[in-house]
């Protein structure tokens, strides 16, 4: 029966979200919205309804693809927020459309591609005029994209 399963690789068995009760998310926090990573843009709660329970009104960005979402939840109620991981990277090189990244203890990572809007256009062009720039990465549910840009002093 257990002949087919695999355990060679291992998890640290940490969620990639956690749950917290609707009324205590705020304005520019994070939040899981139809199954996306978003940030809290508005937020609104109505008053308790005829059967008891205040809603809250919840309008967030997706934090990668920029799109809005929105959801009504009893305040009562938990909703899954995303584990939200912020990182920044030395930009190093871009090869065959993807980013060559150092972190700050030199260590490299070339599995990054290189975003395929306006920032990835900015990053191509500080690359190609040799500004040296760090890139802002956001990692959340097993999912990572380059954010931003900004000058390295």
């Amino acid at each position: 029966m257990a002949d087919d399963q695999d355990f060679g690789q291992g998890d640290s068995g940490a969620s990639s979200t956690f749950p917290m009760q609707c009324s205590a998310l705020r304005k520019n926090g994070h939040v899981m919205i139809k199954s996306r990573p978003c940030k809290i843009v508005e937020m609104s709660t109505s008053k308790t309804g005829k059967h008891g329970h205040a809603k809250v009104h919840l309008v967030g960005i997706d934090i990668f693809s920029g799109k809005k979402y929105e959801d009504i939840c009893p305040s009562t109620h938990n909703m899954d927020v995303p584990c939200v991981k912020r990182k920044d990277y030395q930009m190093i090189g871009i090869i065959d459309g993807f980013l060559s990244l150092m972190d700050d203890v030199g260590g490299t990572r070339d599995d990054l591609k290189l975003p395929e809007n306006d920032l990835g256009k900015e990053i191509e062009k500080k690359f190609k005029d040799d500004e040296t720039f760090m890139v802002t990465v956001l990692k959340a549910i097993d999912e990572e994209n380059v954010v931003g840009v900004k000058a390295l002093t």
